[in-house]
């Protein structure tokens, strides 16, 4: 009997990685409204974002929730958003990936 829940990448065979790209590609708007709050916030003089507090903030303004919004996703979430700004670079604290 497996102890890793249901969903995990040891249960389906896909990384972290993978399943971030899918629910991504599946959930574009997603990215589109942490984009908007990350933006809101560096307007109004925030100086460092922290992408869980971003994520409880989405989670909260959404009628359902996002299905599927699964905390193993901010620091991809936060590369993403630096990829697509660099300039948002100095708002959040990446650590060294130990996986790919």
């Amino acid at each position: 009997m497996s102890i890793a829940p249901r969903g995990s990448h040891r249960t389906t065979g896909y990384s972290i990685t993978e399943q971030f790209h899918t629910f991504d590609a599946h959930n574009p708007h997603v990215y589109r409204a942490l984009e908007r709050m990350t933006a809101r916030r560096l307007a109004t003089g925030t100086t460092r974002i922290g992408m869980k507090d971003l994520f409880e903030d989405l989670r909260r303004q959404l009628p359902h929730g996002v299905a599927g919004l699964n905390n193993n996703y901010t620091a991809l979430y936060a590369r993403k958003l630096i990829d697509g700004h660099p300039h948002w670079a100095s708002a959040f604290e990446l650590r060294r990936r130990r996986a790919a």
